[in-house]
């Protein structure tokens, strides 16, 4: 598949399948799969990091009584995802999207407990209004007279329908988790450790970007794209600072993959998209890695996963840590791994064009905080004192997790150079004075000072606001807190009015009327004959009532 994806790439080609389902009322109903340069390269990163995934699940979940019931989920999730992927019509791009958000629910809540049901909920909510954007788009494309998308897209919907590019990008933005949309990500993490490196690697998450990527055309002739690129980089801000502060590790990993997401969207909404998909299957590459690294260590401690807690594991998990390492110096854009060909070429495109002193110093800030995080995250897990009991049994010897390692190590350190050259054969112009050029590294620098400061407790441990920048911006609680509480309280005042006077003319007045009435009527052995009477009484009186006023029209 890898290779298709190379020939449709170099002959700029690409293959269209129609599958005939069904026909009603001489209409052909068909299923429609476009087979192009970039969604063959995705599908095999996903399929490659998907059986990484599954080798690294058959030894963190084999005490699972349910493992068969696991990897049928995780399936089904890959396939939502590869349905997604090669859907050229929107029907069936709603089948993948909404069965990535179904079975992302079934596996966040998969432990069965407060926290992951809580977290379940606000991930499906947050999925549906995603759902309910696709649904309007498929009702408007209607005037177009087709659902496939990509023959439309170069001459009938940016000039008349560019409303359908805003439907697209809230669509985004939802499952992209871009602010305001943003809490159920890290609340994500209650699933486990293998449906994490999967969602926050090349399935879930990445679906929102690579609808943006599918739609470029229709989102750039919308003119509001710019909302777009500054919402992804608030975000990136956002999720950096909070990573900066946050002690668990699986929420730190999560709030990098959130910051990581803000740069695609910003890089596809800025009329780049092929440089969003090379940073997007880079991204996905060392972040899987880190995950299972994660997760790795989290099982060995005993579900630790206060990052406080840990220290010392060089001694007694060296392949998990340098693994680990490989991959935390890919996100930070360390010279010729993965992210250094992605996040460089990335930055410097977009330095090329007319920056504002505001744009230029938001993504000096974003340089420098990816830096700082993935600093303090490696310093306080490996580099600190240990502060594990005198008497434990930590151990990464397992054949399972070794290979899982070493299929997405060796992809860590080689896809970026591999993609650069094969997805941009031609390389970019890059004409930037040496300040620029310099100041890149510098600001990388910076941020790795600032996170060593942050670890030995060196910068002062209270200023202003901190409280909402280690918690995402209070966006959990804007999220959620205030809409639930908002929904209770009203829900109290539509009940007043319910149990009130409507209460009292509606149901109950009835009720209470007919009771009233029935209490009056003759009781013993004829009551039942004087009842029916009267019924029918009542009945002919309505008949002839009803005759008369007909007879009079």
């Amino acid at each position: 598949m890898f290779f298709s994806s190379l020939s449709c790439f170099f002959n700029e080609t690409g293959k269209v399948y129609e599958i005939p389902l069904y026909t009603l009322n001489s209409t052909d109903i068909l299923l429609t799969f476009y087979f192009d340069g970039p969604g063959l390269m995705f599908l095999s990163f996903v399929l490659a990091i998907s059986s990484a995934v599954l080798l690294f699940s058959g030894s963190y979940m084999k005490d699972d009584f349910f493992m068969a019931r696991f990897t049928l989920l995780v399936l089904l999730f890959v396939l939502s995802m590869s349905l997604l992927i090669l859907s050229l019509n929107m029907v069936s791009i709603l089948l993948g999207w909404d069965g990535l958000g179904v079975v992302s629910y079934i596996l966040v809540v998969y432990y069965q407990n407060e926290k992951s049901n809580a977290a379940g909920m606000i991930t499906a909510l947050t999925n549906r209004l995603g759902d309910v954007a696709i649904l309007l788009t498929i009702g408007l494309m209607v005037e177009t007279g087709s659902w496939n998308f990509m023959y439309t897209a170069a001459d009938l919907l940016p000039t008349e329908m560019w409303y359908l590019g805003i439907l697209i990008m809230a669509a985004s933005i939802t499952k992209s988790a871009q602010m305001p949309f943003s809490a159920w990500l890290p609340a994500a993490m209650a699933a486990p450790t293998p449906v994490s490196a999967l969602v926050h690697s090349s399935t879930l998450v990445t679906a929102g970007v690579y609808l943006l990527i599918r739609f470029n055309p229709l989102i750039m002739s919308t003119k509001v794209s710019w909302v777009l690129v500054l919402t992804a980089c608030l975000t990136t801000v956002m999720a950096s600072m909070s990573a900066l502060w946050e002690c668990d590790l699986k929420k730190v990993v999560a709030l990098s993959t959130l910051s990581q997401l803000g740069v695609m969207v910003m890089t596809a909404a800025a009329g780049l998209p092929l440089l969003a998909l090379f940073h997007l299957l880079a991204h996905a590459t060392f972040k899987a890695l880190l995950f299972m690294c994660s997760g790795k260590i989290i099982h060995s401690l005993g579900d630790t996963q206060d990052i406080r807690n840990m220290g010392g594991l060089m001694g007694s998990m060296p392949l998990t840590v340098s693994f680990f390492n490989l991959a935390n110096l890919a996100l930070c854009g360390f010279p010729f791994l993965a992210g250094f060909y992605s996040k460089d070429l990335l930055i410097e495109v977009i330095l090329m064009g007319d920056l504002s002193v505001a744009t230029l110093s938001l993504i000096s800030l974003i340089v420098g905080l990816s830096s700082a995080y993935s600093v303090r995250l490696a310093f306080l897990s490996f580099l600190n004192y240990p502060s594990l009991p005198v008497v434990s049994k930590v151990s990464d010897e397992d054949r399972l997790v070794v290979g899982a390692y070493l299929m997405l190590g060796c992809l860590a350190t080689t896809s970026g150079a591999v993609l650069s050259w094969l997805m941009l054969p031609s390389p970019s112009l890059i004409l930037l004075p040496p300040t620029l050029k310099i100041t890149t590294a510098l600001l990388v620098a910076l941020g790795a000072a600032l996170g060593v400061l942050i670890s030995a407790n060196i910068m002062p441990r209270r200023f202003l606001l901190l409280e909402a920048l280690m918690n995402m911006w209070l966006l959990p609680s804007l999220s959620g807190y205030l809409p639930s509480s908002a929904g209770l309280s009203l829900n109290k005042k539509i009940s007043t009015l319910d149990l009130g006077w409507a209460e009292l003319v509606g149901g109950k007045g009835g009720y209470t009327l007919l009771t009233s009435i029935s209490s009056k009527l003759p009781k013993g052995v004829f009551a039942p004959m004087l009842t029916y009477q009267l019924l029918g009484g009542a009945l002919l009186l309505m008949a002839a009532t009803l005759l008369y006023s007909n007879s009079l029209m």
